[in-house]
């Protein structure tokens, strides 16, 4: 029995790791585990932000030279804003002329339900001057869901269109 035992442990010499130095380190090993395992199941890497998410269809009718926009759902997101060529450049579309921010502070607060249209009719939501359109009567007009209390945005749609402002 002893020349047996003697074979599968070996003598103090033929030992590579001593035991007590072999037991902490599968102790180690096992705790490290235990953590990465933890994390994965309470979710500890929750800290990662979420992405705005909204429901949004652009509607481009050519022949009535009008975009619509409607908000279908808001998701986790707090409001949709418009961007895009619209909103960009230096013949940008506003409301009022003399205010540059009249046209993106139409889009905000948008919520489920709302339809926000931009044309040159005088009711349109944002009004487009007929004959000054300039380089805005072909691009893109993109709607970007937004979660206000971590300033997340996404683009949740997007539409080119070409139409005749003038």
């Amino acid at each position: 029995m002893n020349a047996m035992k003697a074979k599968l442990v070996g003598s103090e010499e033929e030992r590579a790791v001593s035991p007590v130095i072999g037991v902490i380190l599968m102790v180690a090993i096992t705790v490290i585990l235990a953590a990465v395992i933890a994390a994965f199941v309470l979710d500890l890497g929750g800290s990662v932000g979420q992405e705005a998410q909204a429901g949004v269809t652009i509607d481009v009718d050519e022949s009535a030279d009008e975009i619509q926009v409607e908000v279908t759902s808001l998701g986790n997101a707090d409001s949709v804003h418009l961007g895009g060529s619209l909103f960009s450049g230096p013949d940008a579309a506003y409301n009022d002329p003399s205010s540059a921010d009249d046209a993106q502070d139409a889009t905000e607060g948008t919520g489920v339900g709302d339809v926000i249209t931009i044309s040159t009719d005088a009711d349109a939501d944002i009004q487009i001057e007929a004959g000054s359109a300039g380089d805005i009567e072909s691009g893109t007009v993109t709607a970007v869901a937004v979660i206000d209390e971590t300033d997340t945005t996404t683009q949740v749609a997007s539409e080119d269109y070409d139409l005749d402002w003038s």
